[in-house]
């Protein structure tokens, strides 16, 4: 079996590629057909594990979830995790590959490349349909010798390309026509389609704009995509965290939660089960003054822990977040926000910085060391239970997954993990305060966890909407709301026969 192809390309980077690539997987696995999606390189710190125990972008891992099929490496066989300095983690086939800066990337790329196309094509061999997605913009004439995600992948496999692009950012024009234009006859020819992403107000009023595109463009414009908000579907551009998110109009009984937007922040959307609760603000803030005094302060996962704890020092919010802490506001750390908590983090191998020994915020009685074994596992735990809120949860088990370095010794340990990667473990993890305000563990994916992640907003003084205890957005059910939003967009005969008949 050589599965057809379909890619999707964008005028620009948060045109809607991601999310159209994980309507159409969606859609067509709701047909039947055994499709997977695929992205040949990604540049994020949110990422994901998969069963076992490689690392992709989480976009892809949630477009294979839309697609009803477990996530895997050959999906996105080249992740990009910037560290700073012009450096990043490259993650070649689910595992750590090398550290490079942006220059030495460039040179590695050809060693990449066999990777990729050998990716694409287990994928194919296995499916019926592969939708991919593509990085930017397929225009970028500088970066054009070295493309291993546009339209080189489009021509190794032959596939049909739609270009989407934003109208809500204005210059829709220029954006479709323009990128179209810079591209060389052979790419020109691949492109079969137009989708005009995120449009406000009467779609009629925008018909000359059709007529326009389709005759200067000589391509046709499969249809117009209505903006979409509140999806619950996770992003994977850090830009989506300028915005407070909330389920419904904020208000000022609002439970109030800070995340710290550290400069290397992972993961990010670890939290979006809380803002999808009723009654729940979660804000993204990066200053001692944007901090103010919320119920609730979480130090997310990040790339480069130390790195990002100099930041917090430079900012005044090593000082700002203990003081709110003791003014009694809860204050919560994932991963490297976990390690951060402590009293210190070594690093005699130098793994994240030049320094021995760094001190940490010293609101947890634990000490982290470094090394180079990065864990990354899905994971099932046990509750142990502890103080507080979490003292009812005893027993109880939960889902998530790990992407860290480093051991955390822990005198307090809330949580055992009792499998990784499938494999039956014994492991405890976490540290709580003895009030149970302060507290922190390595697990990711913790707050989806609905039983947890309520008890804990219960304790901040959360009672939800007209006492009601209400539903987060099922991811499912966000899925499928994405899928029918788009199918009902597009010229579903027209786009059948670019994929199957080619």
């Amino acid at each position: 079996m050589t599965a057809n192809v379909l890619m999707i390309q964008g005028s620009s980077s948060s045109a809607g590629k991601s999310m159209l690539v994980t309507a159409l997987c969606r859609m067509f696995s709701r047909r039947g057909i055994r499709v997977a999606p695929f992205k040949a390189q990604n540049m994020s710190n949110n990422a994901a594990v998969c069963p076992d125990g490689s690392e992709i972008g989480r976009s892809q891992a949630v477009q294979a979830v839309a697609a009803g099929r477990d996530p895997a490496a050959e999906m996105n066989p080249v992740l990009l995790k910037p560290e700073g300095n012009s450096q990043s983690q490259v993650i070649a086939m689910g595992r750590p590959w090398r550290r490079v800066s942006a220059r030495e990337y460039y040179r590695h790329k050809p060693d990449l490349w066999p990777l990729v196309t050998r990716a694409l094509d287990q994928l194919r061999a296995s499916h019926e349909l592969v939708v991919i997605e593509g990085a930017g913009s397929p225009a970028e004439l500088n970066l054009r010798s070295g493309d291993i995600v546009n339209m080189a992948i489009a021509r190794y496999a032959r596939s049909p390309v739609l270009l989407v692009g934003d109208i809500d950012r204005g210059g829709i024009f220029a954006q479709l026509l323009g990128t179209v234009w810079l591209l060389e006859p052979g790419e020109r020819a691949l492109v079969r389609g137009l989708v005009v992403n995120k449009f406000r107000g009467d779609l009629a009023l925008f018909d000359e704009g059709v007529r326009l595109l389709e005759t200067r463009g000589d391509i046709p414009v499969l249809g117009v995509v209505p903006f979409m908000s509140d999806m619950a579907i996770p992003e994977e551009d850090s830009a989506t965290l300028d915005t407070v998110l909330s389920n419904g109009t904020p208000h000022m009984d609002d439970i109030d939660i800070a995340v710290i937007r550290l400069p290397r922040i992972a993961n990010y959307d670890d939290f979006a089960p809380l803002a999808a609760e009723t009654g729940v603000r979660v804000r993204y803030v990066s200053s001692r003054t944007a901090l103010g005094t919320p119920h609730a302060i979480i130090l997310p996962g990040t790339k480069s822990t130390i790195a990002d704890l100099m930041w917090l020092r430079e900012q005044g919010l090593d000082r700002a977040i203990p003081e709110i802490a003791d003014q009694g506001a809860a204050v919560v750390g994932i991963c490297g926000g976990y390690q951060m908590l402590g009293r210190s983090i070594r690093d005699p191998e130098h793994v994240e910085a030049c320094v021995d020994q760094t001190h940490a915020l010293g609101l947890l009685p634990i000490d982290t060391l470094f090394d180079e074994i990065k864990a990354t596992h899905q994971i099932h735990a046990q509750l142990l239970g502890g103080p507080g809120w979490i003292n009812a949860l005893a027993g109880d088990r939960i889902r998530g997954y790990e992407i860290h370095m480093g051991q955390t010794a822990s005198p307090q340990p809330w949580l055992q993990i009792t499998t990784r990667s499938g494999q039956a473990v014994q492991c405890n993890d976490g540290a709580v305060r003895a009030d149970g305000k302060v507290w922190g563990c390595y697990v990711h994916g913790l707050f989806a966890n609905a039983a947890l992640r309520r008890a804990w907003l219960t304790d901040l003084g959360w009672r939800g909407a007209d006492g009601a205890l209400p539903t987060a957005t099922d991811l499912q059910t966000a899925l499928d709301c994405l899928a029918d939003h788009v199918e009902s967009s597009l010229d579903m005969q027209q786009l059948e026969s670019i994929i199957w008949h080619p």
